[in-house]
C-alpha cells in the first residue's frame, strides 16, 4: 500500500495583496525600491496551534480575575485601607511628582500604585479621578473612565487658532506597537475595511454630512528602522534617534498651534519612556491615560488581555472617544498606544479587531473626525522572537510595519500635486523620519516649507532625514549613508 502524503500550503500566494484589489508594485525603474517577497509563510500552517485565546477558551465577559487582594498587595498607598471599596488612580496628566523624570514602566507603576486612594473619603490633595475601581457593588470591581473637561483650557487654546493654519485641525493617531502590514490584513479585517472605504480615487464621503471627503492611503514600503520600539519610536514622533541630546515631545508644538491633546495607553508607560532614555523636552499631555491598575494583564502575554470583564484595550478607547467629544470644537491631538500585538504568536491582536473598529465607526457616524487626519502606524512588524523567527517571512515582516493614513479633504489639502504624491508614495521607500514629517506638515499647513531642519542643538517640527508625504520623494537621493543605523539594508 502506497500512502501519499499531501504537503501544506504555506505559498505566500496573497502576501503582495493591499486593500481594494491592489498589490505591491515591484517596478524599480519607476519607485526606485524593490522588497523581496517571501515565498513560504509559515504561520498558514501553525497559526490555529497557536491560537491559545481559542484553545483556552477565554473570554473576558466571563471569565473575571480581578480583585481587591491584588490591589492591596501591589499597592503601598496610605490613602487606602482594608475597607476601601472604591480606589481612585491619580490624573497623570495633572503631573507625576517624583516620576514626571522616572525611566518608565517600573517607576511610573510604583508611583500610581502606591497613590491609589479612597474615593469615598477624597483627600483634598487629590483631584476626582478620572479613573475610578468599585468594589462595592461587584465583587470582581468595575473600572470606570470619566475625562474631566477643562473648559478654561478649551478657551485658552481656542485663543491661539488663529495664529496658524493647518491642513486638519484633528489628528488621531492609532500606534500599535509591532505588527506587520502584512499581519494587519490577517488581524485587522474589519479595522481595515474602515480605512478601505475611503481608498478610492474620488474619495468617501459621510453620508449624513456630505462636506466631509475622505482619502484613504495604504503605504506598502514603509520600512522600520530597528525590531524594537526605542529604535523607531524616536523617530516617529520626535523627528530624531534616541541618542540625540534633546528631543521634543511632537504635543508641544501641537499645544503652541491651539490644539488640546491626549496620551492613552494600557501600558503603564509614559510617552518619553518609551524612546529608551528620558533626555526629552518634558511636556505633559492635557489629558493623559495610563492603565496602571494592578489587575492589569502583563503585555507581552500570548492571550487575550482582560480586566474588568473587558479586553484592557476597551477602557483605552473609552477615554479617547469620550475626549473627542467633550472637545469637538476643539482643535485636537490625539495619541493612542495599542500594545496588543506586542506577543509571540501574532494571534491576539485580531480580537481586539472590533473593538477598534466600532471605536472609529462611532465617531465618524456622529461626524466627530470633521476635518481630521487619521493614521494606523506601527514601528516594526513582530512583537517576540518566536517560533516563526527562522523562517524568512519573519524576518521581512518585521521590518516592513503597517501604515495606512486617512486625509479629510474639507480644505482641499489633496490637490492634483500632493495627491498624486502621496498615491506615488504608497509604493515608495518610507521610514518614520517621513511620518514624522508628514504629521507636523498637517499641523504647519502651507507653513510647513518654511521651517528650518531639526539639528540638535535647535528642536524643530522638520526632521532632514524626512520628507513629508505630501511631496515628492526621490528615491535616488536617499543614500544609504543617512540611514546606516537601520538594522537592514534599504529596501530589504
Amino acid at each position: 500500500m502506497i500512502y501519499i502524503f499531501k504537503f501544506p500550503n504555506f505559498v505566500c500566494d496573497d502576501w503582495s495583496k493591499g486593500l481594494n484589489n491592489t498589490y505591491i508594485d515591484n517596478d524599480e525603474e519607476k519607485y526606485g525600491c524593490k522588497i523581496r517577497i517571501p515565498k513560504y509563510c509559515q504561520y498558514k500552517v501553525f497559526s490555529k496551534y497557536q491560537d491559545l485565546t481559542k484553545l483556552l477558551g477565554i473570554n473576558c465577559e466571563k471569565k473575571k480575575k480581578n480583585s481587591r487582594k491584588v490591589i492591596f498587595e501591589k499597592s503601598k498607598s496610605p490613602y487606602i485601607n482594608k475597607d476601601t471599596k472604591k480606589f481612585g488612580f491619580i490624573n497623570t496628566n495633572e503631573g507625576m511628582i517624583g516620576c514626571q523624570d522616572g525611566l518608565g514602566y517600573p517607576v511610573v507603576k510604583r508611583y500610581i500604585a502606591d497613590n491609589l486612594f479612597d474615593v469615598d473619603n477624597n483627600f483634598n490633595n487629590f483631584s476626582y479621578p478620572e479613573i475610578l475601581v468599585d468594589f462595592s457593588k461587584d465583587p470582581y470591581g468595575e473600572l470606570s473612565i470619566n475625562l474631566k473637561y477643562n473648559d478654561s483650557l478649551s478657551k485658552e487654546r481656542k485663543k491661539l487658532e488663529n495664529e496658524s493654519n493647518p491642513y486638519s485641525n484633528n489628528i488621531l493617531i492609532l500606534f500599535v506597537d509591532s505588527i506587520s502590514r502584512a499581519s494587519s490584513l490577517r488581524q485587522l479585517n474589519k479595522t481595515l475595511q474602515f480605512f478601505e472605504k475611503f481608498i478610492s480615487y474620488e474619495g468617501g464621503f459621510n453620508n449624513n454630512y456630505p462636506e466631509e471627503k475622505f482619502h484613504s492611503f495604504q503605504f506598502f514600503k514603509y520600512h522600520s528602522f530597528k525590531g524594537r520600539t526605542a529604535g523607531n519610536y524616536p523617530r516617529l514622533f520626535y523627528g530624531n534617534r534616541m541618542e540625540a541630546n534633546n528631543i521634543v515631545r511632537m504635543n508641544k508644538y501641537f499645544k503652541e498651534n491651539g490644539y488640546i491633546t491626549n496620551y492613552c495607553s494600557h501600558l503603564c508607560q509614559k510617552d518619553n519612556a518609551l524612546t529608551g532614555h528620558n533626555n526629552t523636552e518634558s511636556e505633559l499631555y492635557d489629558h493623559q491615560m495610563l492603565l496602571c491598575d494592578p489587575n492589569s494583564p502583563r503585555y507581552t502575554k500570548p492571550i487575550r488581555k482582560c480586566m474588568y470583564g473587558k479586553d484592557d484595550i476597551a477602557f483605552l478607547l473609552d477615554y479617547s472617544e469620550q475626549f473627542w467629544r467633550k472637545y469637538q470644537n476643539n482643535r485636537k491631538f490625539s495619541l493612542l498606544i495599542i500594545n496588543t500585538a506586542h506577543e509571540e504568536t501574532m494571534e491576539v491582536m485580531k480580537y481586539v479587531d472590533d473593538i477598534i473598529y466600532n471605536y472609529l465607526y462611532s465617531l465618524y457616524n456622529e461626524n466627530l473626525f470633521k476635518d481630521s487626519s487619521i493614521f494606523l502606524v506601527s514601528d516594526h512588524g513582530v512583537g517576540i522572537q518566536s517560533l516563526y523567527y527562522a523562517f524568512e517571512f519573519y524576518s521581512i515582516e518585521n521590518d516592513l510595519p503597517l501604515l495606512y493614513i486617512i486625509v479629510n479633504d474639507r480644505k482641499n489639502i489633496t490637490n492634483d500635486e500632493q495627491y498624486f504624491y502621496l498615491r506615488i508614495n504608497q509604493q515608495t521607500f518610507i521610514t518614520a523620519y517621513d511620518i514624522y514629517n508628514t504629521i507636523n506638515h498637517l499641523l504647519y499647513g502651507d507653513n510647513f516649507k518654511n521651517i528650518l531642519n531639526l539639528t540638535d542643538d535647535n528642536p524643530t517640527p522638520k526632521s532632514p532625514l524626512g520628507i513629508s508625504l505630501f511631496e515628492k520623494i526621490d528615491q535616488k537621493s536617499r543614500k544609504s549613508k543617512n540611514y546606516e543605523y537601520m538594522s537592514h539594508k534599504i529596501c530589504i
